[in-house]
């Protein structure tokens, strides 16, 4: 059986917010760290020491630390191809052209992309009329973040756009992770199956780094980027995913996933506060769209939710 490491923590807002928190300024950290670290080794260094402390951690609060079914071992590997080394590959390649606070709005696409493959790969219904104007209204929002009109012009509107297609693709490569792995039958604790993701993905950004031909020499050892990095590893990685696991536990995974729509203001405000970024009014606009267009997509999934919680701060 698991432990439960955070019995003592008072309140569940609390631990939202600071998983909110850990998340949304992972966008801003990655923005720091890679003007010290070769990009995809960044990512992968990240995640082989996030996932060697996650391991030992599933060794010593749970009953089993390893993977031994097909579906395990199957559940395993697509989290270590979609979510960890597709997903972050992507990422931190995009923003070597995009800022973090702009990343975070684009990537909040993830919940409405969950929903269309869901529909599509499981064959959980049509997405209804409502479900389609918030798959538009999502994809018009990112549109209006992405703003194609002055990302594709000239040689930095170029560059810029090729950042915002990455992330997108990012943003894709989670959400079809996410969905494919739902049929998977598993018991291992999710601590040892994430911690066997983190590794497996970890490895497989080196392979890809060593493809593109980044060198772990190039790595500029100053105190910024040593900070960025450790902050990733164990705050926004190991700490972040276990609240995330408690969270799941005590919320369940409709009302952890609006998460997505926190990260986003928290990226905004450390941009803005520790890189001078702003974000303009067209971009606001477009991440109220991309929310509008999964409140429309899960509109009575939202309601229960609300029940829900109305129910129990009324306890």
């Amino acid at each position: 059986m698991t432990r439960t490491t955070w019995r003592n923590v008072p309140t569940t807002p609390l631990l939202f917010v600071a998983l909110a928190a850990m998340w949304g300024t992972s966008f801003v950290a990655i923005e720091v760290g890679l003007e010290f670290f070769p990009t995809l080794s960044f990512a992968a260094l990240r995640y082989e020491l996030a996932g060697l402390v996650m391991l030992a951690y599933a060794c010593y609060s749970t009953d089993r630390w390893r993977p031994k079914t097909r579906d395990e071992l199957l559940a395993t590997a697509i989290g270590a191809v979609f979510i960890i080394a597709a997903y972050h590959g992507l990422l931190y390649l995009g923003q070597e052209h995009v800022p973090g606070a702009v990343a975070s709005i684009i990537i909040s696409l993830s919940p409405i992309l969950t929903a269309v493959f869901a529909s599509v790969i499981l064959a959980r219904g049509s997405l209804g009329k409502t479900g389609t104007v918030g798959l538009l209204a999502g994809f018009a929002g990112a549109v209006l973040v992405a703003d194609p009109v002055s990302a594709f012009s000239g040689s930095s509107g170029s560059a810029q756009g090729l950042g915002i297609v990455l992330i997108f693709l990012a943003a894709v490569s989670f959400a079809l992770g996410a969905v494919l792995t739902r049929p998977l039958r598993s018991d291992l604790p999710v601590q040892s199956m994430q911690a066997w993701s983190m590794l497996g993905g970890g490895v497989l950004l080196h392979g890809w780094a060593l493809v593109r031909g980044e060198s772990l020499s190039t790595i500029e050892f100053a105190p910024v980027g040593i900070a960025s990095f450790l902050y990733l590893t164990l705050v926004s990685g190991a700490v972040a995913f276990l609240l995330y696991f408690e969270l799941l536990d005590r919320l369940g995974p409709t009302e952890l996933n609006l998460i997505g729509y926190v990260e986003p203001v928290v990226a905004a405000l450390m941009s803005w506060v520790l890189l001078g970024h702003v974000i303009d009014t067209t971009a606001l606009v477009g991440f109220g769209a991309i929310f509008f267009g999964f409140a429309a997509m899960k509109k009575e999934t939202l309601v229960s939710v609300a029940v829900a919680v109305r129910r129990r701060v009324a306890a």
